[in-house]
């Protein structure tokens, strides 16, 4: 609906209250001024309670030069070049869905319906309303789809999450960072990540409350600038190492809490039997992890027991260092100093698992498209919480493998040959490892369709591209990401532009056109009783019948909490009647599920184990720099990118340690290629001491541009990472070395 509150000096504007639908971490109310179907202005939440206004970053507050945006797309259009070159002409949204559904009715007859294709997850993401779902009925419709398994963000911590506790509501609310004395962030950059609204907001709050903040990260992080008591930088991929380095001083000097993990866990002597070196002869000792992680065996030793003796004490892990190719024994560890401090299910302290997500609403569900009614899935193993791969992938692909799949099919080891391929929400061919492989994959794919705003280099290898509303164009039911605890509502604020029509009416039309006679049009009252049937307890905070009006005409729901979310208080307080939801009731350090699958990389315990492409690989010599590919601060993945306003707050460039730069003769400002053998990027050097010797950062996000020799003058960093995942999961991007050189005479 909409919000036809008017100026009193300007009849003309409307204020619309409506929330932002990116994928950046953040649910933000914000409050647009719309005259004549053209957004003027962009207000921040007012709420009369002021610690609980949920602060809109600059991404919002850009959010009007997204959706006007000269290069929005208006208007179908079909491919008449070579698929990459962006060649494309204007047709109907008639002859769209007349290729569309021809092709699709020929490759299912012909090749069946595993050979259609359906890519999604991230980008302009509504929560129920998106084109994913819509999507999933039209193909079901018509028999089943393929599709993907996997959260490129979150794998490796969901493995590890429902390996320890078989739950992913790892997480506290974020005021009760109040009650902490101590916070650990660890691999962890709030200012940039956004992990919840107003997550940074109450960082803050908790240091001026007297908290002590560490950041532990290669990079001398924006969180670290404005917070850190401490910075303790690491060498990337190496995290597992020192907190098992710091689990051996504080069972060295009795500072854990043995009391705890008798009563809460289990595994912890095997645990400990790791190490202290009585498994394999080598004990962890913090003199140990400094020859892996470059840290002082003395900071390790102060850390170890500061983080054991202040109670409570918060440690931050996040899903950053989990995207690696250990990524999920990196979450493992930090779960386990959790319990051996006796913080979890503690106010002011944290159960670790990365993954911060409270009850009620959490988007981490393992997949982003779940199984169900999906006819081609029919007669695949049940998967739920299972952390067995194989049997997630019997009839799926893993997510960071989706273009591998696409090019290799059955012949390359996969479950089913793409020939027709639907990519909606996302823009994975600039988001997942390895671009220019993918680009190749999907030069040979027989038929593509893109449902996008802008012509993103996903796009420009589809055979029709249809042009989708923003979230400024529709109405939209949102969920609240990790911190909550709210609910967010969309409302429309402008016709949509041109012809762009949004996911669900493209669904709609579809199917009529398919011949699809009871395919089920969306109805609101009914999606929000479906959505809380099927998650009863997100279910019981949503807004009653009377409150739901005013919940769309505030665009949020505001749950009040008579004390903070805890991560399993309730367990803590009252195991017998509370067990945890494993097999054995309790914390498992050491996990029998994951013994079962008899993995030497996905151990019962968790550890610290070397990997591909970490400092030990024989690679290291050719390509002798780790990269990191953080969030960016001006843009949501690769959504935002071409807002200028955004692009001038922070550019594009390659942080770069003076001591690595100088041998190489690069000088601020140079350009230089960046490169291995997956790719080369062209980029400009910023020469900072913010980033320790021997590691470079690119943020992800920037648009791939391969120029004719290869060279993507983009700066799109996944040019450059591996197409690959972790025994459990994680989609490796973290994990990756180059080398770097600079640009001479232009070239």
């Amino acid at each position: 609906m909409e919000n036809k509150e008017l100026s009193p000096n300007e009849d003309e504007i409307k204020f619309i209250r409506t929330t932002s639908t990116f994928d950046c971490g953040g649910r933000c109310p914000i409050k647009l001024h719309v005259k004549n179907d053209k957004i003027l202005r962009v207000e921040g939440d007012d709420y009369e309670i002021e610690d609980e206004q949920l602060r809109a970053c600059l991404r919002c507050r850009a959010f009007r030069k997204y959706v006007h945006h000269p290069e929005r797309l208006k208007y179908p259009l079909k491919r008449v070049g070579p698929k990459g070159e962006g060649k494309f002409e204007q047709i109907s949204w008639d002859e769209a869905y007349e290729i569309i559904a021809n092709k699709l009715k020929h490759v299912i007859e012909k090749y069946g319906n595993s050979s259609v294709f359906l890519a999604s997850g991230g980008g302009f993401l509504g929560s129920f309303h998106d084109g994913t779902f819509a999507m999933m009925r039209l193909f079901n419709h018509l028999g089943g789809f393929a599709t993907h398994y996997g959260n490129v963000s979150s794998e490796g911590a969901v493995w590890a999450c429902l390996a320890q506790y078989n739950s992913v509501f790892v997480g506290h609310s974020r005021e009760d960072l109040l009650n902490s004395k101590l916070i650990i962030l660890w691999g962890w950059d709030p200012a940039r990540m956004i992990s919840g609204t107003n997550t940074m907001y109450h960082v803050i709050k908790a240091k001026e409350a007297g908290a002590k903040v560490i950041c532990i990260d290669p990079k001398y992080t924006d969180s670290a600038v404005v917070l850190a008591n401490q910075w303790i930088p690491i060498y990337p991929g190496t995290d597992a190492a020192m907190m098992v380095a710091i689990a051996n001083v504080m069972i060295k000097e009795g500072l854990h809490d043995q009391a705890f993990l008798d009563k809460y866990t289990v595994g912890f002597d095997k645990f400990k039997d790791y190490v202290m070196g009585k498994e394999d002869e080598v004990e962890k000792t913090p003199e140990w992890a400094e020859k892996i992680t470059g840290v002082d065996a003395s900071i390790i030793e102060q850390l170890a027991r500061e983080y054991a003796t202040t109670k409570p004490a918060a440690l931050m892990d996040c899903q950053g260092p989990a995207r690696s190719a250990i990524g999920e024994q990196y979450n493992r560890c930090a779960m386990t100093l959790c319990a051996m401090t006796g913080n979890v299910g503690r106010p002011g302290g944290s159960a670790g698992g990365g993954l911060m997500g409270i009850r009620p609403g959490h988007m981490f569900y393992g997949m982003r498209i779940p199984p169900g009614k999906n006819p081609a899935e029919a007669g695949g193993p049940k998967v739920s919480r299972s952390l067995n791969l194989k049997l997630r992938l019997v009839k799926r692909v893993h997510i960071n493998k989706m273009f591998d799949a696409i090019a290799k099919g059955k012949a390359g080891g996969y479950p089913f040959d793409v020939k027709f391929a639907w990519f909606v929400n996302n823009n994975f061919l600039n988001q997942l490892g390895n671009t220019n492989k993918s680009a190749e994959a999907l030069k040979k794919l027989d038929f593509m369709v893109v449902a996008e705003l802008f012509l993103t280099p996903t796009a420009r290898y589809a055979d029709i591209v249809l042009p989708v509303t923003s979230a400024a164009e529709k109405n939209d039911l949102t969920r609240p990401w990790p911190s909550g605890p709210y609910f967010t509502y969309v409302n429309k604020a402008i016709e949509p532009l041109g012809e762009c029509k949004s996911d669900l009416t493209i669904a709609e039309e579809l199917a009529e056109k398919l011949g699809i006679d009871n395919f089920e049009k969306y109805e609101e009252e009914k999606t929000l009783k479906n959505f809380i049937k099927a998650r009863p307890d997100t279910g019981r905070a949503m807004p009653k019948r009377k409150d739901r009006e005013k919940y769309k005409e505030t665009a949020v729901h505001r749950l009040k909490l008579s004390e903070p979310i805890v991560a399993f208080k309730e367990q803590i307080e009252d195991l017998e009647n509370h067990p945890f939801d494993t097999p054995s009731g309790k914390i498992e350090i050491f996990s029998q599920k994951a013994a079962d699958i008899k993995n030497p990389l996905c151990p019962p315990i968790p550890k610290y184990i070397s990997t591909w492409e970490d400092r030990n690989d024989p690679l290291f010599e050719k390509y002798p720099l780790q990269l990191l590919s953080p969030h960016p601060r001006n843009r949501v993945h690769s959504e935002l990118y071409k807002v200028k306003w955004l692009a001038e707050v922070e550019p594009h460039v390659a942080w770069i340690n003076p001591v690595d730069a100088e041998p190489r003769g690069i000088k601020d400002g140079d350009e230089i290629y960046v490169f291995n053998d997956r790719g080369k990027i062209l980029i400009k050097a910023w020469l900072t001491e913010r980033i320790i010797p021997g590691v470079i950062s690119i943020s992800e996000g920037a648009w791939y541009a391969p120029d004719d020799n290869g060279i993507d003058r983009g700066g799109c960093v996944n040019t450059l990472t591996k197409d690959a995942y972790s025994a459990g999961g994680a989609s490796a991007l973290k994990t990756c070395l180059v080398q770097i050189s600079k640009v001479q005479g232009g070239k």
